[in-house]
């Protein structure tokens, strides 16, 4: 082709490839392509399908641990659980849908990753998602907001599937292109078995089940694969519609299939649809596809080969079956009022052939698009430790100079702190009758039901702290969640994990993104967590400005029972209260993005140092006696202090002096400043010897940790030495009015 055409150039244009990606297409093929293989190569090798900005720094994550059973290349991550159970779970990203279409976007985000899950062969038994939105005056928020809301909620609940966990971020970073990140976890009880993507059997045939094809999502890989302009909004036609009830009937129908042992391989449509779903599946079996796509069940007859193939229409799957029996397998699809249609065979010749109304498109070996997309090198510099200054620099005033009951009132009501009841109330997290701990705690809980042990899921990624300094904000993605998660007695198995960044083709993204996975790799090696699954997400700007760099991720862990679990808020009156810390690095943290000074840091962090204190804090959270735990996170002490105080009313009295071992400058400033890593853990009184010995038992595991007692709890208040002192009825009303303060129309 010529290519100083308009039509060339229109080509690129239209299918989102450079000069130099037809040129590699042109070597591959020997011959320039043709139109259907302009759309195929368009679809596997955009950014959102081929990871073509990151794989050369995704290999180099730890990724492997004696647990994982499926691991990257199947729809998700399988792990061993013991006595017979294993769990599949995988965090994706629907960003771009999410702000174009608020509403539908989230919703076939949480459809998406529920079919990465039961695609797997395993029943999902949760849903989590993690949100990023800008500031509540931003342009569309609200409505933003309302509809991502609304939209998980209205699928999850929908489709039967409990959303027990959750984390919501504000920031004026966001306002142009936020983040919806959905996160599901499927269970195999003994005795079922996992399936995978890997096509084989030659003579067996290609099996299209679900919900017919529509236009819609037709090139939407591609535009997950760009960057937003003033044109974002003539988008909203790739943005996929879903239907929960669909869903639910393809879950049914798929699990029963595969228990009667009807399906040899299996594999989702999402992006690229049965483009990325039939060349996949081909590749990893190293066998041939010859598919009829006017055999595909349409609900636009006049859809084209090209709209069939990139269509991302929601509820549909791809599965290999043997002939024989393809009849028992429709009978069961039909009973759900599903289409099963027969599209193709699976044959010896590496080749995926594509057939149009008696037209042969094309016949090309599947792993030039697969295995072949180009692998970019992106200029990136190795960060210095960033934000860092001397003590003698540290700004330890607020502008203004508000006291510690004002800030503590504002942190309370700050968008970035009030209450989330408005989203966590329009989820249903309890259906399924096995959830012990909901949306309402950081930590969501489900009951195993066989053996009757407790799965913990926690979703992860401190956005200030990325804006801080890239490494320890990847570092902490994975360390702050897990901390967590053993501050309730689980051991973290593993994790998924969702990269969010801007446009890869500027320095200091890449920079921040391989930064932030050497973070994240350092702490997951130290747990031995490995990370199983996920997606990246690149592009995330909007005109020429870029999200804060977040590495979401999505931990779980396991814990013998869901009995005598530590709460998240104090219990009851005369308990005493300890802060565990590992001192060495300290943070001005959320707040201090308000005072005007700019983020501030002291000190510095490692991964192996952190991973011992999460096993320390694990250990002593299972020391008798322990009745409640909390992780300190934003806005420091004062806040969750605060936060222990509900629902129940019952407050402390903390010492100065024992607030000074670990604040030897202590003012109101230090209430509210950051340590990476400190909890808060409420005793009996009568065990605080047992529990004092049982540190000094585990503290050699973290030479480095520290055990404070601060002071007690007591009944209607919250009283920190002499800087402050509130009725916990006035925090309970803070915390509660904040978010109608923010969003009055949607309170």
């Amino acid at each position: 082709m010529n290519k100083t055409s308009a039509e060339f150039k229109s080509k690129l244009k239209t299918y989102r490839l450079n000069e130099g990606e037809y040129d590699m297409i042109c070597g591959l093929l020997k011959r320039d392509p043709n139109n259907i293989e302009w759309a195929l190569f368009s679809a596997l090798w955009s950014e959102h399908c081929s990871y073509k900005s990151s794989k050369v720094h995704l290999k180099k994550l730890f990724n492997k641990s004696s647990r994982v059973l499926e691991s990257f290349g199947e729809n998700a991550g399988v792990v061993d659980l013991g006595d017979g159970e294993r769990i599949a779970f995988k965090i994706e990203s629907h960003n771009h849908p999410s702000y174009i279409e608020p509403y539908q976007g989230a919703a076939t985000g949480v459809g998406g990753i529920l079919r990465d899950i039961f695609t797997m062969g395993a029943r999902p038994i949760a849903l989590a998602d993690y949100l990023c939105f800008g500031q509540p005056s931003a342009h569309r928020m609200t409505s933003i907001v309302d509809g991502v809301v609304r939209g998980i909620g209205g699928y999850g609940n929908c489709v039967g599937v409990p959303t027990i966990t959750g984390q919501t971020e504000f920031d004026k970073s966001y306002d142009g292109n936020v983040l919806c990140n959905a996160m599901a976890v499927g269970l195999f009880r003994p005795g079922e078995k996992v399936f995978l993507s890997k096509a084989k059997g030659v003579g067996n045939w290609v099996v299209y089940v679900g919900a017919k094809t529509g236009r819609d999502g037709v090139h939407g890989a591609s535009m997950a694969s760009e960057s937003f302009g003033a044109d974002s909004a003539a988008k909203r036609p790739t943005i996929q519609i879903g239907d929960p009830f669909f869903e639910k009937l393809l879950i049914e129908s798929c699990l029963e299939v595969m228990k009667q042992d009807l399906v040899v391989a299996i594999q989702d449509m999402g992006a690229a649809g049965l483009t990325s779903s039939s060349f996949e599946m081909s590749s990893k079996g190293g066998v041939g596809f010859k598919i009829h796509l006017d055999q595909v069940p349409l609900r636009d007859s006049s859809m084209t080969p090209e709209d069939v193939l990139l269509s991302e229409s929601q509820e549909r799957m791809l599965l290999i079956c043997e002939p024989s029996k393809f009849e028992a397998l429709s009978a069961v699809f039909q009973k759900w009022g599903l289409d099963a249609a027969r599209i193709g065979e699976v044959t010896e010749k590496k080749t995926v052939e594509l057939h149009w109304k008696g037209e042969k498109l094309t016949e090309i070996d599947p792993d030039l698009l697969v295995e072949n997309a180009p692998q970019y090198q992106r200029p990136f510099k190795v960060l210095p430790p960033q934000n860092r200054v001397a003590r003698r620099e540290w700004t330890s005033k607020r502008a203004g100079g508000a006291n510690a009951a004002k800030c503590l009132d504002l942190c309370l009501r700050d968008v970035r702190g009030t209450s989330r009841k408005f989203i966590y109330r329009q989820y249903d997290s309890r259906v399924g009758a096995a959830t012990a701990r909901d949306t309402s705690d950081s930590v969501g809980v489900v009951r195993l039901k066989d053996s009757g042990r407790a799965l913990g899921v926690v979703l992860g990624c401190r956005p200030h702290i990325m804006r801080l300094d890239a490494r320890i904000g990847g570092l902490d993605a994975i360390a702050y969640p897990a901390l967590e998660l053993a501050l309730k007695g689980f051991e973290t198995l593993a994790v998924t994990d969702c990269l969010n960044f801007g446009n890869p083709e500027k320095e200091n993204v890449m920079s921040d993104f391989v930064a932030a996975l050497d973070g994240m790799n350092q702490v997951c090696a130290s747990l031995e967590a490995p990370i199983i699954s996920g997606n990246v997400s690149f592009y995330n700007e909007t005109m020429g400005k870029n999200i804060t760099p977040t590495p979401s991720t999505g931990l779980v862990g396991l814990r013998d029972s869901v009995e005598n679990m530590p709460e998240s808020f104090f219990t009851a009156p005369d308990q005493l209260v300890y802060v565990l810390r590992l001192p060495g690095f300290m943070t001005g943290g959320a707040d201090q993005e308000s005072w005007g000074t700019g983020p501030q840091a002291i000190g510095d962090l490692e991964g192996r140092v952190v991973g011992d204190f999460v096993r320390v804090a694990r250990r002593l959270s299972q020391a008798p006696g322990v009745r409640a735990t909390r992780a300190i996170g934003k806005f420091g002490l004062a806040y969750a202090l605060a936060r222990m105080t509900m629902p129940s009313d019952i407050g402390a009295v903390i010492d100065t002096e024992g607030l000074k071992m670990m604040r030897p400058e202590l003012d109101e400033t230090a209430l509210f400043e950051e340590h990476l890593y400190e909890a808060f853990i409420a005793v009996d009184a009568s065990r605080a010897v047992d529990f004092e010995d049982a540190f000094s038992a585990v503290r050699q595991a973290s030479p480095t940790a520290e055990l404070h007692r601060v002071g007690r709890t007591v009944q209607g208040s919250l009283e920190i030495g002499a800087f402050l002192k509130v009725d916990s009825a006035q925090l309970k009303e803070s915390y509660n009015s904040g978010w109608s303060q923010n969003f009055e129309s949607l309170a």
